[in-house]
């Protein structure tokens, strides 16, 4: 007799297949909640963008939204604010890079019209989060009339570029635009 026809060597080999086809299904059933648990979540993708109307900020104010899970800060800068930023030498900057993701160059120099959303300096859309340990930095404080981190001593100028402190890059700056004369689109 053959192994062919041996029904000893069919079931063992069936047996061997069964086996390992309930392995592999197990081990998929076991590693997708890891893998699926990786994707963003519902409310995260929920506002991938979002609209933010910006008509009732009066120059020198400033409105907090939260994208993404993280505040940003969205400034109506006033003419003072505008130039002592923009007389601020990138030279005397900790970091000299822009961190501006609506630039097309990633590595621009951080000079204040690198930073500012409108032509004119006016609008500054920045993430609203330290660069060193992610806390929530205060408006209109510290050393240089912008952001100041109270939990470690980071101050931010009026460009929320890093000026002082154990912070090492300046405030990230979101991809952002207006949708027309009023509203800001994040995202």
């Amino acid at each position: 007799m053959s192994h062919a026809e041996d029904p000893q060597g069919n079931r063992r080999d069936f047996l061997y297949y069964a086996t390992g086809s309930a392995a592999v299904v197990a081990t998929g059933a076991a590693v997708w909640p890891l893998v699926n648990q990786m994707n963003a979540s519902s409310d995260v993708r929920a506002l991938a963008s979002i609209r933010v109307d910006v008509s009732s900020v009066e120059p020198g104010t400033q409105l907090t939204v939260l994208w993404q899970g993280k505040p940003v800060f969205i400034r109506s800068r006033t003419e003072e604010e505008i130039a002592t930023a923009r007389d601020t030498p990138v030279a005397d900057l900790p970091d000299q890079m822009s961190r501006n993701d609506n630039l097309a160059n990633p590595a621009a120099d951080a000079s204040d019209q690198n930073r500012a959303l409108s032509e004119d300096g006016v609008w500054l859309v920045q993430m609203g989060v330290c660069t060193h340990l992610g806390c929530v930095p205060l408006g209109e404080s510290g050393d240089f009339g912008g952001w100041y981190c109270p939990c470690h001593g980071s101050h931010y100028d009026t460009s929320g570029r890093i000026r002082k402190g154990p912070a090492p890059q300046n405030l990230h700056i979101p991809v952002a635009a207006f949708i027309d004369d009023t509203t800001i689109e994040l995202g």
